[in-house]
């Protein structure tokens, strides 16, 4: 590896805070907001440069082992140290984040009321998210966590949207905060882990690797690991701490949904793998018949939820949670084909979510409803939205040839291999799917077409770029899937619990 190698995760966290910075300090708006746009797109566009370059010179006969290692001294009286690198798994996030980062910037174009606000805090957000995928250091993880998940508020709560039900309305400040009080609870059981495990390790380091190679007490590992189950699995839209995930997906403005949706809940995932599994393994698979079974009822109730709702955002938003199931399925395994797969549905339902997201702001803003019993026949004057939108939805419900069916199919193998009956569950909530997103497509899309729609515009050149983009990378993960299936496999087979 050659110098920029080392300095390149660096650059890529600091690249988004240095951007937020330099659009605080931007002056004025107004004649400004159009080369801040412009600037905001440059910026996302040179990370995923970045996440290219590591990509290219990623070492994947050696995907297990951390790769461009960057280690700075930060506080070295209690061992905290601005330490980064990567492995397969994170790999694949960085991946992710590459993608959905420039889609949600392009998106946000459509955003003309403090633009230059949003794309500040946007970009808090994704250098929070970028931090918190190659942080070594536990102090650091934490507090990129942090930042990842504290502009959400001001998203949700100024640029949002309320959403009214006939009994009531729920208000996009009661979404955000919502959100905020169930995050924040899980990060107090977070940090209380971290520190435990700190002390217990009396090694005087956050250091990931040391702490991983430590060998915990059985005893320690398995009060600790609950704990990072939870404190994770919430941002993960885990069963029953989910309820805040679909109010926030509602809520929030297109952009903020993607990112919601397609990375931040990502983060939960990874967190249960990289500080819980691979740090507390005996307590993982002590604990892992509790994460199989909220798993499992993440896949059947949200997929009965999405099936029930009649807002457009509603259904993605409990489909989410139900997509999520099966990473936690994936995860409670412990086997290498499930482990895989979790991580490989990461990457797609990401995908997947980011472009539903993209197609249901699109049809909001320009009926200004969501309403699945008023939306029909859109497909006659809404073509191209129609297309990607089938895409997305078949992708969704696993169809072969899209991304979704390698990630689940990989989780099936691994739960038939370990839990048979629970991967019994996994197919008939993949059956429920289907249902409802072909339901959904129908009511929607097709039939005839309302008078009041049929002024409605297509999608606008940024959104179909967007959407163009989204489907193409679900089609070709769908149909050449080894390239990333070897790198997340080679990432999970050293994780001293995982078999298979």
């Amino acid at each position: 590896m050659n110098g920029f190698d080392d300095s390149v995760l660096t650059l890529l966290v600091v690249l988004p805070f240095a951007a937020a910075l330099a659009l605080i300090l931007w002056p004025g708006e107004g004649e400004q907001l159009r080369p801040m746009k412009w600037f905001s797109s440059g910026v996302a566009l040179a990370t995923t440069a970045l996440v290219v370059w590591i990509l290219l010179r990623f070492d994947y006969t050696d995907g297990a082992q951390y790769q461009f290692i960057s280690k700075t001294d930060w506080l070295e009286q209690l061992g905290i140290g601005f330490d980064l690198g990567v492995d397969g798994i994170a790999v694949a996030m960085l991946a992710l984040t590459a993608i959905a980062f420039p889609a949600a910037i392009l998106i946000g174009w459509n955003v003309d009321a403090r633009s230059k606000d949003y794309l500040i805090l946007l970009n808090l957000l994704v250098g929070g998210v970028y931090g918190t995928f190659v942080s070594l250091d536990l102090f650091f993880l934490f507090f990129f966590y942090e930042i990842a998940v504290l502009p959400m508020y001001l998203l949700i709560s100024f640029w949002g949207s309320s959403t009214s039900f006939p009994r009531f309305t729920r208000s996009k400040e009661y979404s955000a905060m919502k959100l905020v009080l169930f995050l924040v609870g899980g990060s107090v059981l977070i940090w209380v882990s971290i520190i435990a495990m700190f002390v217990e390790a009396d090694l005087n380091t956050f250091n990931l690797v040391d702490l991983q190679r430590v060998g915990f007490d059985e005893s320690f590992q398995k009060w600790v690991f609950p704990l990072l189950m939870v404190g994770f699995g919430l941002l993960g839209g885990l069963w029953p701490l989910h309820t805040w995930s679909p109010d926030g997906h509602v809520s929030a403005p297109t952009s903020v949904s993607m990112l919601h949706a397609g990375v931040l809940m990502k983060l939960g995932a990874f967190g249960i793998i990289r500080v819980g599994i691979q740090t507390m393994p005996e307590g993982a698979e002590a604990w892992a018949p509790l994460l199989l079974g909220m798993g499992a009822v993440n896949v059947i109730y949200g997929s009965i939820a999405a099936m029930s709702q009649t807002d457009l955002k509603y259904v993605i938003g409990y489909s989410s949670v139900s997509h999520m199931g099966y990473v936690f399925l994936g995860l409670a395994t412990l086997h290498t084909l499930g482990v895989t797969g979790a991580v490989l549905q990461m990457f797609s339902h990401g995908i997947m979510t980011a472009l539903m997201f993209t197609l249901a702001g699109a049809i909001y803003q320009t009926s200004h409803t969501r309403d699945i019993g008023i939306l029909s026949g859109l497909a006659k004057v809404m073509p191209v939205g129609a297309f990607f939108f089938a895409i997305a939805g078949f992708a969704s419900l696993g169809l072969p040839g899209f991304s979704g069916f390698v990630a689940e199919l990989l989780v099936f193998l691994g739960l038939f291999q370990t839990y048979p009956w629970v991967g019994a569950l996994a197919v008939i909530g993949a059956g429920i799917t289907a249902v409802y997103m072909l339901r959904l497509l129908a009511k929607v899309y097709f039939g005839e077409t309302a008078r009041r729609w049929e002024s409605l515009p297509d999608l606008k050149l940024n959104e179909t770029l967007v959407a163009g983009t989204l489907a193409l990378i679900l089609l070709v993960v769908g149909l050449a899937p080894f390239f990333l299936i070897d790198v997340i496999r080679e990432g999970v087979r050293h994780i001293p619990v995982v078999t298979g």
